[in-house]
């Protein structure tokens, strides 16, 4: 019952509560709202309620995804309030911190050591600009909505049949975009860690708080999976899913498999470019 409340409060302060440009003065802090989480937020509810209201114009499978998409926009809101709070609004840094402007949640997808806070491999890193659940497609519907259509999702994304991702309710996603782009990205796993991220244009990232598993967010559980015989999402078991929190994505028959970190990414540097 403390949870549910806990969670019911959270989603209170989703409607209220503003996101801001990281700096380590207070008094320069700039509020961005957070109306575009929440307009997101009262849509998947309100196609939650027509689904519960009209039910029979709709297929089992339909409320499933309606359903699967709802849980997820609430876990993402959620995750990306409780880190706001938690962090008290701010990042702070030894050195001069650069300050961060307040962006609608993005996604990366990174490969590493979950205990590691620096690597060499952002060509194997990724990004998501969209949530990619939501405009999945569930293993089971893979021939009829991906095959008997060219290899096109109804959302519009090409599959690769070569190299292919599933979420963790066993949707299949279009892939990310590669490779992680330089810069300065703030993320957050939506617990108690929300820190600068460095990406260089050599290739390098580096985190300024914590490890990869502290800014991962353990709901989102995502793999690559690559055929080495005659793998497909045939051959998934679509009964392997949903994944538990924090878990490993499960082996598909006849493929490769790379588990990926999900990490939420709140904020991207202000770069000023007077001198430019």
């Amino acid at each position: 019952r403390t949870l549910l409340l806990i969670l019911a409060f959270a989603c209170v302060l989703v409607t209220i509560t503003s996101f801001t440009t990281y700096s380590q003065t207070p008094s320069k802090i700039t509020h961005y709202s957070m109306d575009e989480i929440d307009t997101s937020m009262k849509r998947e509810s309100s196609i939650l309620q027509a689904t519960n209201g009209y039910g029979n114009n709709l297929s089992k499978g339909s409320k499933r995804l309606v359903s699967t998409r709802f849980r997820r926009s609430f876990l993402v809101s959620i995750g990306v309030t409780l880190a706001s709070l938690a962090n008290g609004g701010m990042v702070t840094n030894a050195a001069e911190p650069p300050k961060f402007k307040r962006i609608s949640t993005q996604f990366i997808a990174a490969l590493g050591d979950p205990k590691s806070s620096s690597g060499a491999n952002v060509n194997e890193w990724g990004l998501w600009t969209l949530d990619p659940g939501p405009r999945g497609v569930y293993l089971k519907d893979y021939t009829k909505k991906i095959v008997k259509n060219n290899g096109v999702a109804p959302s519009g994304w090409k599959f690769d049949e070569k190299d292919w991702w599933v979420e963790e309710h066993g949707l299949i996603m279009e892939a990310p975009e590669f490779p992680l782009e330089a810069g300065r990205y703030l993320v957050t796993g939506g617990r108690s860690v929300t820190t600068p991220l460095t990406v260089t244009s050599d290739g390098k990232w580096s985190l300024e708080q914590g490890e990869l598993y502290d800014v991962t967010h353990l709901p989102c559980r995502s793999a690559r999976y690559t055929p080495n015989g005659d793998g497909s999402p045939l051959t998934a078991n679509q009964s392997n899913f949903p994944v538990k929190p924090g878990a490993e994505m499960p082996n598909v028959d006849g493929c490769n498999k790379l588990d990926y970190a999900v990490l939420f990414v709140i904020g991207k540097e202000i770069v000023n470019t007077e001198d430019s």
